[in-house]
Formats: C-alpha cells, sequence, structure tokens
C-alpha cells in the first residue's frame, strides 16, 4: 500500500523563498524545502493496481501551463495556538489552478476513487504545529503578512507517494503529467 496525493510541486525559487521563513515558532515542524508543493487531491492509501487506474485516468488531462502567485500566511485550526495545527502560505485566486484542480478531481473520481468532500483551499504548508505559543504565531502571522511571491509557473503535476520518517515526510514522485500549450 502506498500513501498518495496529487500535487503541484513548486519551482526551487519559491521553495528558497518560503524555506527562508521557516523559523521563529517553537513547537513548529517545518516542512522540508524539497516537499514544498500545492495538494490538489489527497487520494490516501491504495494499492499498486488503483494506483495505475490513477495514473491512468490522470494521464488523460490536458492542459496549458500558467502562473499563480503564492500570498499571505495563515493557520489551520483554531485561531489559539493550541488548536492551530498547520501553518500555511496562501496562493492568490487562479481560475487556471482551480480548473486544474477540477481536471484531477474528475480523474481521480473516474479511477474508482470517492469524491473530495472538502472544500478546495489551495496552500502550500510551511509547518505542522503543536501547542505553538501565541505570541510566536502571533508575530510570524503578522511578520510575513504581506509575503508575495509571483510568477510560480506550473507547467505539470505530480502523483505523489508519502512516507514517514524521523525528520518528517518524504515524498517520492511516482509519475509526473506536463501541461504542455
Amino acid at each position: 500500500m502506498l500513501r498518495v496525493f496529487v500535487a503541484v510541486p513548486l519551482p526551487a525559487r519559491a521553495r528558497q523563498h518560503l524555506a527562508l521563513l521557516s523559523g521563529g515558532v517553537p513547537n513548529a515542524r517545518w516542512a522540508r524545502p524539497e516537499g514544498l508543493h500545492l495538494t490538489l487531491r489527497f487520494i490516501g492509501d491504495v494499492d499498486y493496481g488503483t494506483l495505475d487506474d490513477i495514473d491512468a485516468a490522470l494521464l488523460a488531462i490536458d492542459g496549458a501551463p500558467f502562473d499563480l502567485s503564492l500570498s499571505g500566511v495563515g493557520v489551520f485550526g483554531a485561531s489559539r495556538s493550541k488548536g492551530a495545527h498547520a501553518l500555511w502560505a496562501g496562493v492568490e485566486p487562479s481560475p487556471a489552478l482551480e480548473a486544474l484542480r477540477d481536471r484531477v478531481e474528475s480523474a481521480v473520481v473516474r479511477s474508482g476513487q470517492p469524491p473530495e468532500t472538502r472544500k478546495f483551499s489551495p496552500h502550500v504548508t510551511l509547518a505542522k504545529l503543536r501547542e505553538a505559543p501565541d505570541r510566536h504565531l502571533h508575530a510570524f502571522l503578522q511578520h510575513h503578512a504581506l509575503l508575495r511571491i509571483p510568477g510560480v509557473r506550473v507547467d505539470r503535476f505530480t502523483l505523489f507517494s508519502s512516507h514517514a520518517s524521523r525528520e518528517g515526510q518524504i515524498y517520492r514522485p511516482e509519475a509526473e503529467y506536463p501541461l504542455e500549450n
């Protein structure tokens, strides 16, 4: 069994910029820079036969490359740090990204997976939080509120598998799908 998801890998320039933000929040488990990505669809645990079905469905997706911008930071979870569980960089609204996400969702469902029930909230997870002190979390959010990384080129999406390690999750590309004009 493999734990899999579909995501847009970020270009090196964007990963480097986001990696510079990692710090200043105690009890944060920062994402590894090489693993920073924008999830289009979390799938979960699948066997290799199902992985082949998902791959075949994703191969049928076409679309043109596009640019998006990362903007701002926030948290998932309650506004109080004890409930905050993830720190993220936001993504500015993008019709092209929404369209790609919709095509990925349709392909994953056609491959036999259940539909996603959660609303798509495009973001890049920067850190997992565990009882981060309010004042540090608030300071981080204030300091990076105006984060803006324009011109992030999306020219492919990837089917990743996720593997737990002591240093955090390791993401391995299982298949890549280019977006071409």
